[in-house]
């Protein structure tokens, strides 16, 4: 057994030693030697087949699935080991102090030496990419809208009471595709990912293992799955709990697999060596997982349906002020993050609208993180927060005077790209002081209302921007981007978008805009005044400008001349002359935009339709190989009618 107690573990390292593996070795995975160890104060007693003859390792056998578990026997031959104290520290960024208590006796059977290990300290230094609880929950619910591809219809992120202790862990569930024993094992290694496509939002084949321990210190997968027609159910656990309570100096991952056998009519062992590891690693699972025996376990894909993933993140961690980090009690509708929503008691308006707008509430918020974090969402999908729907909050929908703004990167090598960025003031500016952009990946929020331009005496403030940048690559967690040549260009041009448009527009919330004529600014000064609708936040200096009066002229210019009531002067025709071409101009920017933004959606509606046309290719040939391979199941029964044999019911 390896020091955890297992006999059959994934290992998340590669293995050079030349031998070979027993199952495909396209996969990650790579099976743990069987040798003499040293073993802990008790070893698991085997569970034998029933029916039928264990296979040479490396091919798989079904076996019944037994009720009773592994039995844990006492060692005479050996003085028992006294296992060290818990070291787990609940706080997540104190939790990487692990100290290994020995040397992983792989390290002296034959080829030891020359297979790469990784550490269980790993596994936290991974995580802490992460550096937002909902940056991790985020990456879990990108793997399901990948799942889309596969036919999933929704996501749930609910709360899961651990039976064992009764502490809260979270819930993620989709019905997507589901994993095979073989996709489970490289979701559960290092860098392995075959989302190679633009379709998919991951590509690095790191985000579950990152969030998941980001978020707990241990994680439970079940999955069921029909890959060709062959249903097959799996469970892993990547438990860092386990890997330091046992003192392991390597990452183990126990696996049990489950097959649908067409003659008993339900699932049996899947046994991808032999019975005693299978056994070994059903042991562990019920130890150290929430579920304490083999039937707990299978229990928990009752709710699955046909095909689907379910993740458990158990152990969750905690805070430096020693609380939950995530909390389930505050809103029963939602996740918030403890300690992270800081409202401020005040009768001001313009500081409760700011407090009350999605750009704020975010930071603390589950549902209102993920009803922006998709630019579009497919109308099939749902994504479900503890029983009720996230509603999709466009962000585009909150702005006023909105604009499209044609953007197009350099990229060499690359054909030439454009990009559309609708920018806009949010409404209630400027009492709502919010302001940036909100980039998206891939479909994928990255950064929520970037600040790219400062607002000193208010320029900026209110302007909000969205825009798809699927030209420059995110990093790892999601949360930013590279900073590569590309970004800078991209926040210099956005810094500039922002100064365009407040050049523009920023008269229409009462500042004073000098790039207009003089005789337009005191007409839009006017109009405030007499609206009533003078907004106060606005800086004094810029709602005060020059705006001329009978006195400073005459003293200035040693002439009278004559002011309307609303103190406008009396050539006023000629600014109005100029005011009209600075509206015609505007006009033409504004068709010009939007002439560019049709063409585009014209482009894309060509590549939907282009894209139906093999969808329904595609459906062709699946219902002629449904037809087929239902024709050939009729055959099979009726050769099992001719042979006498009776299908249980």
């Amino acid at each position: 057994m390896r020091s955890g107690g297992a006999a059959e573990v994934i290992d998340l390292s590669s293995d050079d030693d030349g031998e070979s593996l027993p199952f495909p070795s396209t996969s990650a995975v790579t099976v743990a030697p069987s040798s003499t160890r040293d073993v802990k104060p008790y070893e698991l007693a085997d569970v034998k087949p029933l029916l039928y003859p264990i296979q040479h390792p490396g091919c798989y056998a079904l076996v019944p699935v037994k009720d009773e578990d592994p039995v844990p026997l006492p060692l005479a031959a050996k003085a028992p080991r006294v296992l060290p104290p818990p070291r787990l520290c609940r706080q997540f960024w104190k939790s990487g102090e692990y100290v290994v208590a020995r040397r992983n006796p792989d390290a002296d059977a034959p080829g030891g030496r020359n297979r790469l290990r990784i550490n269980p300290k790993f596994l936290h230094s991974n995580a802490t990419s992460h550096k937002w609880a909902f940056g991790a929950i985020a990456e879990l619910l990108d793997n399901a809208i990948d799942e889309v591809n596969n036919g999933a219809t929704f996501v749930r992120v609910n709360k899961f009471t651990n039976p064992r202790d009764g502490s809260p862990s979270l819930l993620v569930q989709d019905d997507g595709g589901g994993m095979d024993p073989d996709a489970l094992r490289c979701c559960m290694s290092f860098g392995f990912s075959d989302k190679q496509s633009d379709a998919f939002i991951g590509q690095y084949g790191n985000g579950f293992k990152t969030s998941t321990m980001r978020l707990g210190a241990d994680v439970i997968v079940f999955t069921q799955n029909q890959k060709n027609w062959t249903p097959t159910r799996s469970i892993g656990l990547l438990s860092y709990t386990f890997l330091m309570e046992t003192g392991c100096d390597d990452v183990l991952v126990p696996t049990v697999d489950y097959q649908y056998d067409l003659t008993t009519a339900s699932y049996t062992q899947l046994l991808r060596h032999n019975q005693k590891l299978f056994s070994s690693n059903l042991a562990i699972l019920s130890k150290w997982s929430p579920f304490a025996s083999e039937a707990e376990l299978l229990k928990q894909f009752d709710d699955i349906g046909e095909h689907g993933t379910k993740i458990i993140v158990f152990n969750l961690w905690f805070n430096d002020d020693g609380d939950m980090e995530l909390d389930f009690n505050s809103d029963k509708k939602d996740i918030l993050i403890t300690g992270a929503q800081k409202k401020v008691k005040t009768n001001k308006h313009e500081k409760l609208m700011t407090q009350d707008y999605i750009a704020n509430r975010l930071r603390y918020s589950l549902r209102a993180y993920a009803s922006i974090l998709y630019l579009r969402v497919p109308d099939s999908f749902r994504i479900i927060l503890r029983g009720q729907d996230v509603e999709p909050h466009n962000v585009v929908n909150d702005l006023l005077y909105r604009e499209c703004v044609l953007y197009k990167p350099q990229i060499a090598g690359l054909p030439e790209l454009s990009i559309v960025t609708t920018i806009g003031f949010v409404k209630g500016a400027p009492d709502t002081d919010v302001q940036g952009f909100n980039v998206y990946h891939k479909n994928r929020l990255i950064t929520p209302f970037w600040k790219v331009a400062s607002n000193s005496y208010g320029k900026g403030r209110g302007v909000v921007g969205i825009l798809d940048a699927s030209f420059i690559k995110p990093t790892h967690d999601k949360q930013d981007f590279e900073k590569s040549v590309l970004h800078q260009r991209l926040e210099n041009r956005l810094k500039e978008m922002t100064y365009e448009y407040w050049g523009l527009h920023c008269h229409r919330l009462g500042y004073d805009n000098k790039s207009l004529p003089k005789a337009s600014r005191a007409l839009y000064r006017a109009k405030q005044t007499g609206a009533g609708s003078s907004p106060a936040s606005v800086p004094h200096q810029l709602l005060t400008a020059d705006i001329p009066t009978s006195s400073c002229v005459q003293s200035s210019m040693g002439q009278k001349r004559n002011f309307d009531a609303l103190g406008v002067i009396s050539d006023i025709n000629n600014h109005q002359t100029k005011h009209r071409d600075v509206i015609q101009r505007k006009r033409f920017h504004e068709y010009k935009t939007l002439t560019l933004e049709n063409d585009k959606l014209r482009d894309e509606c060509l590549q939907y339709e282009e894209s139906e046309k093999q969808l329904v290719e595609k459906e062709q040939k699946l219902r002629y190989q449904i037809a087929k391979e239902t024709k050939k199941y009729e055959e099979l029964l009726e050769e099992l009618k001719l042979l006498d044999v009776k299908l249980e019911t």
